[in-house]
């Protein structure tokens, strides 16, 4: 296999059907569908997929919202997910629309700084003009104003202390940790009182994030 085979091979993998990103679900086509009507290329298409599940997607937790959803379908059908379970339903369709894109992960304090970790899920987005570009639909509060302006990131959550990470990869499947709090737990508040966290994620095979030049500094 040569190095450009490899690579396609790879990018393929960001536009797959899986058991959690479910972008062939009829729910999800349609959506992508409806999303991508009247758009001009991929970047305009992959904002408004961000935006509508950044706002019109209820973070379960803000909003003590059950049920625990945790594929790209039911995220849809239920209007409501952990920000692992929207970062699923973004990549489903962005998939569903032809657009590469993965998982990210940051491990960040559950409060305001210090113990206890937990990981944060978002997406990054292959884009014609800018390559992979990191965007966080988790939902916007007071204090969480991510937004969707590339090259630039702008993410919902900084990097406060040396224990908190930004691990250097794109996804194409859930860590399994996240799935495994999705799956065991029934409510969104067993989900938050066992929030998944790993500290090192390289035994996990994803993409380098060194490969992007729009890498957060």
């Amino acid at each position: 296999m040569t190095t450009s085979d490899s690579a396609q091979l790879n990018m393929e993998s960001y536009l797959a059907d899986s058991e959690h990103i479910d972008w062939r679900h009829p729910l999800i086509m349609a959506k992508a569908s409806e999303l991508a009507t009247g758009t001009s290329g991929d970047e305009e298409i992959a904002k408004r997929c961000f935006e509508f599940v950044r706002d019109s997607i209820k973070h379960s937790w803000d909003y003590r919202m059950n049920p625990v959803t945790r594929k790209a379908s039911e995220v849809l059908q239920h209007g409501t997910g952990y920000c692992y379970a929207k970062s699923h339903l973004l990549a489903a369709l962005l998939r569903a629309n032809g657009i590469p894109a993965g998982l990210c992960y940051q491990r960040l304090s559950v409060g305001v700084e210090g113990p206890p970790y937990c990981l944060h899920g978002l997406n990054a987005v292959h884009l014609a003009q800018y390559g992979w570009y990191r965007i966080d639909a988790r939902g916007n509060k007071p204090g969480v104003a991510a937004e969707f302006v590339p090259p630039v990131e702008k993410l919902a959550f900084p990097m406060v202390s040396v224990l908190e990470k930004d691990f250097p990869g794109i996804w194409a499947h859930p860590l399994p940790p996240v799935i495994s709090a999705l799956t065991q737990n029934a409510t969104v508040e067993q989900v938050y009182e066992n929030l998944p966290d790993v500290e090192e994620t390289g035994m996990i095979s994803a993409v380098s994030w060194s490969n992007s030049s729009t890498r957060k500094g």
